[in-house]
């Protein structure tokens, strides 16, 4: 049998970093439907405290989610989930980015250029990579 999943990304903020990464691979974050949030609150199921405004819209505070922007089955959700703590050690699970070796020079400049940092290169024969770090310090590798 097999699964669906989705990758949960712990964050201190949830919805920039969620933006992030949504320009980072040209996917899109999914709309959170403000009436039904509003309803939750009147209805008792939520607070006030449980939403925040991003980008003039009323949210959930404690996250958000990407998607391929075709909506593929097989393309996983990304969920940007709030943590209390900031990250501390390096990750032990990250996300590889295949942009193909012709790519990823012009890759690694685009996201450094929105914040993203330079790690690592690494070379195993022929394949090469880059280690970034999102703008949470949270590593991936381009490849």
């Amino acid at each position: 049998m097999a699964y669906d999943f989705q990758v949960v990304i712990d964050t201190g903020d949830p919805h920039p970093l969620a933006d992030w990464w949504a320009g980072a691979l040209g996917w899109q974050v999914e709309a959170q439907d403000a009436a039904f949030i509003r309803e939750m609150i009147d209805k008792g199921y939520a607070s006030e405290d449980d939403t925040t405004t991003h980008n003039g819209a009323l949210v959930w505070r404690s996250g958000t989610a990407i998607r391929h922007p075709d909506g593929l089955e097989r393309a996983p959700r990304v969920l940007f989930q709030l943590v209390p703590e900031p990250k501390s050690v390096k990750n032990r699970l990250h996300l590889d980015i295949r942009v193909g070796a012709g790519n990823i020079e012009s890759a690694v400049a685009r996201l450094t250029a929105r914040g993203a940092k330079e790690l690592h290169r690494g070379r195993q024969g022929p394949n090469w990579w880059v280690t970034l770090a999102d703008p949470e310090g949270n590593e991936f590798c381009l490849s």
